[in-house]
């Protein structure tokens, strides 16, 4: 029952779905009706506590663990969700990325000269300056993944917090909000969730998340316009970066 629907039939404020434990979703405020937060069944919880952030998982209602495939959570137990992500970016491992590891990085993704260039541009430009240790801007532009935490902008999903940690509640809100529970997101899905999440005066947000999700679509490039699920929680924890390049270098491109 859509929101026009509930109002014809005189649901109010007080009233709660079949499938709902809480009030989600008021008649009177049509928002809350078109972007319905994540609930899981309550006779099938697979995902405990799915409002706390985990540290070091990209725990999901089908992967509750997070990444296991080449034992990738363990390995890598000792870095935030965030930090996880750009760990491919740091090839040498030293906790540093330099300009030049990003457009490597970019290059090995399948990503033409132009866009690599660009996005170290972007990148570099915007995000070194938080994450140095000291308080002088750092000449090489360098990004430090210590403080990577402190890159975390605006008007995006939130699945990441201010911490760097993963919050499943926030992933799980994209496909529940903005892609009808679907277990993918199309071009279209993204440019709602763009609005829909959008915080006010903030355009260094907005740039970031577009270029952060046209990034992602360039890098999935479906041919049926679908990002799947899996493939963007994979994006969250950085363990797509490594098993694209991985298939890249295998075929010999």
């Amino acid at each position: 029952m859509d929101y026009k629907a509930a109002l014809v039939n005189g649901i109010d404020s007080d009233s709660k779905s079949n499938s709902d434990a809480v009030t989600s979703h008021i008649a009177s405020v049509p928002v809350t009706f078109q972007r319905k937060p994540f609930l899981q069944p309550e006779d099938d919880v697979k995902l405990t506590h799915t409002g706390t952030a985990r540290a070091n998982i990209a725990a999901t209602y089908e992967h509750p663990e997070g990444t296991q495939e080449g034992n990738w959570a363990r390995e890598h137990q000792n870095q935030t969700v965030l930090q996880q992500h750009c760990d491919y970016f740091d090839q040498d491992k030293d906790g540093i990325v330099w300009p030049l590891d990003t457009f490597r990085g970019f290059r090995a993704l399948g990503f033409n000269i132009l866009f690599c260039l660009l996005s170290v541009l972007i990148i570099h430009a915007g995000f070194s300056y938080p994450t140095v240790p000291g308080h002088l801007p750092d000449p090489l532009f360098r990004i430090y993944l210590q403080n990577i935490h402190k890159d975390k902008h605006g008007s995006d999903s939130g699945t990441y917090d201010n911490e760097g940690r993963f919050v499943p509640q926030k992933f799980e809100d994209i496909f529940s909000k903005y892609a009808d529970d679907r277990d993918y997101v199309t071009l279209r899905d993204v440019w709602n969730l763009l609005k829909g999440q959008r915080a006010l005066a903030d355009p260094f947000g907005w740039g970031g998340t577009f270029l952060e999700w046209l990034a992602t679509y360039i890098l999935l490039w479906p041919d049926d316009g679908r990002m799947m699920k899996e493939d963007i929680r994979k994006m969250y924890d950085g363990s797509l970066f490594y098993e694209i390049a991985k298939k890249r270098k295998t075929a010999g491109k």
